[in-house]
C-alpha cells in the first residue's frame, strides 16, 4: 500500500480523472474521451515537472476539496478556478497556472471554477491508477476507464506509485481567453436546412444551456428549420460536430459523445475554438462564424505551435 495518497473529502461535482484520450477507437463505438481542455491540461501537467500525457484531475463548477498524505509534492491547478491550501498553520489563496508545495496533512479546496465549467488539478507524480485501452480517461456514460469509470467519491483514497524528484517551483502568466464567436465547418447535412435555418444559424445568437455535460452541449435560440429530414440513417459523429434534432435546437457532441447518430449535422466547430468552447457555462451565449477547411486546419496548426510555445516557456 502506498505511503503518498489523496482523501476525498468533498468529491465536486463532476470530478474525475483523464488524460490524453483514446484515439483509434471510433470504429468499435469507443469515443475519444480525456481531458475536455486539452490545454489547460497540457500546462497543468507541465506546471509540477510531469510528463505531458500524464493523468490528472478534472473538475466541473465546484471542485474536490482533498487531503494529501505523504512525502512532499508539488501540485498545480489550471482553469479560471477559485481554490485555496490548507497547512498546518496557514491557509494560502491559491492562483491558477503556478505550483505549489505540498506535505502531509495539509488540504486543497476547489471551491468552483469562476464564470467557466473546467479545472484541471495536477500532482507531480503517477496515480496509480487502471488503464483501459491505453489511457485511464473515465467516461461516466459508458463507465469505460480508472476508478470503474465512475466520478470520484466522498471518503475515497487514491495511491500515488511515484513522486517527481523534481520539485522546481513553476508559474506562467497565461489567461484564458474568452472568445465571441464559434468558429464552424459546414456539416455534412447542412443542405437540409431552410435558407432562413441556415442564416438563423450564422446570424442570430444561442444560449448554452443547462443540459450540458461532457458527452454533449445543449443550445437554445431561434428553431433551425429542417426542409428534408430530422431523422437520417444514423452515421459515425466527431467531436465538436453540430447536431439539430426536431426541435430545431442544435446540440454540440462532445468528448464523450455517442460515435454514431441520426440527427442531421449542420456543422463542425473548428478544432482551434473546442477547448474555449467548452468553457461556455450554461447561460453563455454563442454566436457561430463560417470558416473554410484550409482556415480550419492552418487555424488549428498556429494554436497547437502557440501551445507548444507555452509550454516551452514553463
Amino acid at each position: 500500500m502506498s505511503n503518498n495518497y489523496l482523501e476525498i473529502i468533498r468529491p465536486g461535482i463532476n470530478t474525475t480523472f483523464q488524460d490524453k484520450g483514446r484515439d483509434h477507437l471510433y470504429h468499435i463505438g469507443i469515443p475519444f474521451s480525456g481531458a475536455m481542455d486539452n490545454r489547460n491540461y497540457l500546462i497543468a501537467n507541465k506546471l509540477v515537472n510531469n510528463n505531458l500525457d500524464s493523468a490528472v484531475i478534472e473538475f466541473a463548477y465546484q471542485g474536490p476539496h482533498i487531503k494529501y498524505s505523504g512525502e512532499k509534492i508539488n501540485c498545480a491547478i489550471t482553469g479560471d478556478v477559485i481554490f485555496s491550501i490548507k497547512k498546518k498553520d496557514t491557509e494560502i489563496e491559491g492562483k491558477c497556472f503556478e505550483s505549489y508545495q505540498i506535505e502531509n496533512g495539509d488540504e486543497i479546496n476547489i471551491i468552483s471554477t469562476n464564470k467557466s465549467v473546467y479545472g484541471y488539478l495536477a500532482l507531480g507524480g503517477e496515480f496509480d491508477l487502471k488503464f483501459q485501452w491505453n489511457s485511464c480517461s473515465i467516461n461516466t456514460k459508458a463507465n469505460i476507464g480508472s476508478n470503474d469509470g465512475k466520478k470520484l467519491d466522498v471518503g475515497q483514497r487514491i495511491n500515488l506509485k511515484k513522486i517527481n524528484s523534481n520539485k522546481d517551483i513553476k508559474k506562467t502568466n497565461y489567461i484564458n481567453t474568452k472568445i465571441e464567436n464559434i468558429r464552424v465547418i459546414r456539416g455534412t447535412n447542412f443542405d437540409y436546412f431552410s435558407e432562413e435555418g441556415k442564416k438563423i444559424f450564422y446570424e442570430k445568437e444561442f444560449t448554452v444551456s443547462k443540459l450540458s455535460d461532457r458527452m454533449g452541449m445543449r443550445l437554445e435560440g431561434p428553431k433551425i428549420d429542417n426542409i428534408v429530414n430530422t431523422n437520417i440513417k444514423s452515421e459515425g459523429l466527431i467531436k465538436g460536430v453540430i447536431q439539430v434534432p426536431a426541435d430545431g435546437n442544435p446540440i454540440i457532441m462532445l468528448s464523450d459523445h455517442g460515435t454514431i447518430g441520426g440527427y442531421p449535422k449542420i456543422g463542425v466547430v473548428a478544432s482551434v475554438d473546442y477547448d474555449r468552447l467548452v468553457q461556455m457555462s450554461p447561460g453563455s451565449k454563442i454566436k457561430f462564424k463560417e470558416i473554410n477547411l484550409s482556415d480550419a486546419e492552418t487555424l488549428f496548426k498556429l494554436y497547437e505551435m502557440e501551445t507548444q510555445n507555452l509550454l516551452s516557456q514553463i
